[in-house]
């Protein structure tokens, strides 16, 4: 019987390489793929084997890629997640000859396909005649929520003339965001009857914002919409100077508004958090005051100018009556 010492010599230490095609130059990486892998990393730590996976430096450029990966430095490869399909999976095998390599939460389209048979072992979650398993990414670690950030811009508006700051302000926007842990929505005010990725009636907009935890924009309706929806608006003038979406924050008494010569990533990220914290109370103050404008018909209190239209209409009708 051998001794732990000599047990501990004799055991082959794993070293295991993580790949899929979140790990090719021209692969993708999507959120189920990366679930699986965060799955499969679980598993391993738990079990206390050393592993790393490898990304596209495309996605991921300060992480493992297989231009610096030595073949010999490890002795199991572990694709994860996907189709075993195609000359990028099949490669994986003249690359690898030392290793051990397994297949797990895969999809086998043709089982006597290069790709599948160069596996030492296929752990499929479905396959040909097989009783389907469940996707690795359903029991992932369950990761912390990130803001849901509407964003409205517009690239029009060329009534401002030399005034437009417009693709500056988005650009300026996007790239922020861009950096931003958080879920960004496209989203559009212009209704569309007919396009099934545009709202067709303001209802459905509505809904949208209601859904959200903040709205970033530029746009008037941008911000008095979200507001209207009791959802905080960190909302950009993009005219220089200061235009509709300045007076209307005013009117509105909303403060999270930043001017476009003033726009910079110090200030957004001071309205941001603002937006993301005292601001969500603010913003359901202004809905409350919305609500109760328009629950009461025509108040002084409104503010939005629709009982002087009922004036001018008076008037414009006892002068109508006059002159006949």
């Amino acid at each position: 019987m051998s001794e732990p010492g000599e047990r501990e010599e004799h055991t082959v230490r794993r070293r295991i390489l993580l790949v899929g095609w979140f790990s090719f130059p021209d692969g993708e990486a999507t959120a189920g793929d990366v679930l699986a892998l965060r799955r499969v990393e679980d598993v391993l730590d738990r079990a206390g084997l050393e592993h790393g996976a490898v990304w596209s430096p495309h996605f991921r450029p300060g992480a493992l890629h297989f231009d610096a990966v030595r073949p010999g430095d490890h002795t199991h490869l572990v694709f994860v997640c996907g189709p075993l399909h195609g000359p990028q999976v099949e490669e994986l095998h003249a690359r690898f000859p030392g290793c051990v390599r397994i297949a797990v939460g895969v999809s086998v389209i043709d089982p006597r396909s290069a790709a599948v048979t160069g596996f030492h072992r296929v752990l499929a979650r479905d396959a040909p005649n097989r009783e389907p398993v469940r996707d690795l990414a359903a029991s992932a670690p369950q990761l912390l929520s990130t803001p849901v950030a509407g964003v409205i811009l517009t690239h029009g508006q060329r009534e401002y003339g030399e005034r437009r700051r417009h693709a500056e302000v988005a650009e300026v926007l996007t790239r922020w965001l861009g950096g931003k842990d958080c879920a960004r929505l496209p989203l559009e005010t212009r209704l569309d009857a007919h396009d099934w990725r545009l709202a067709g009636t303001a209802a459905q907009v509505q809904s949208v914002l209601a859904r959200l935890d903040v709205v970033v924009t530029d746009r008037l309706h941008g911000m008095v919409l979200a507001l209207r929806a009791g959802v905080p608006a960190l909302a950009v003038d993009p005219v220089e100077g200061g235009a509709k979406v300045t007076a209307q924050a005013h009117a509105c008494g909303w403060p999270a508004v930043v001017g476009a010569e003033r726009l910079d990533a110090r200030r957004l990220e001071h309205w941001w958090t603002w937006c993301l914290t005292s601001g969500r109370s603010a913003a359901r103050e202004v809905r409350e005051e919305f609500r109760g404008a328009s629950g009461t018909g025509v108040t002084p209190g409104a503010g939005d100018g629709v009982a002087g239209l009922l004036d001018a209409l008076e008037i414009r009708e006892a002068g109508a009556l006059g002159g006949g």
